[in-house]
């Protein structure tokens, strides 16, 4: 009797549209490959632009069946974006020496997704990314960590555009 209902369940939901969150892709069918031309970053942030880029267009190639071409010419689509804010600011500190022990991380990007005859297919003109990371607070054993932060920020902003794009929400 319960694998009669499991059954049931399972056919009622292929059924119904149902899908797990950050696979669905709402682009139009004409769409076959996606240009990343290099992030602008009018931030002080040193590379986060490139990062963001590099990460994107990994994860497009990872998780869709686009293919990622480098010149916009050639591209049936083109997602352009810049970084245009990044902050950051301490949300833990050692009891011991009072130092930052913890940081916060949020980076503010512009997208604009375009089709080649200039239809806006997606546009996200203030997408906001976080991301925490921890300081250590020993001199002796200390290791700035703000580098594999950005790199694990870019992941983050790389999942979150290629899931907004794909769902156009």
């Amino acid at each position: 009797m319960k694998g009669v209902a499991v059954c049931f369940v399972a056919i009622a939901l292929t059924g119904c549209g149902y899908h797990v969150a950050g696979h669905a892709d709402l682009m139009p069918k004409n769409i076959k490959s996606i240009a990343v031309p290099a992030f602008g970053n009018v931030t002080i942030r040193y590379k986060l632009g490139e990062r963001l880029t590099t990460q994107i267009k990994r994860e497009f190639i990872e998780r869709t069946h686009y293919a990622v071409v480098a010149d916009p010419k050639q591209a049936d689509a083109v997602l352009s974006g810049a970084v245009v804010n990044f902050l950051s600011y301490p949300t833990t500190f050692d009891p011991v020496t009072s130092r930052a022990s913890g940081v916060q991380a949020i980076v503010y990007v512009q997208l604009l997704l375009m089709d080649k005859t200039g239809k806006v297919l997606f546009n996200r003109p203030g997408m906001e990314i976080r991301q925490r990371y921890e300081i250590s607070v020993d001199p002796t054993t200390y290791f700035d960590e703000s580098g594999p932060a950005m790199d694990r920020l870019a992941r983050d902003v790389a999942r979150s555009v290629v899931s907004a794009v794909l769902e156009n929400f």
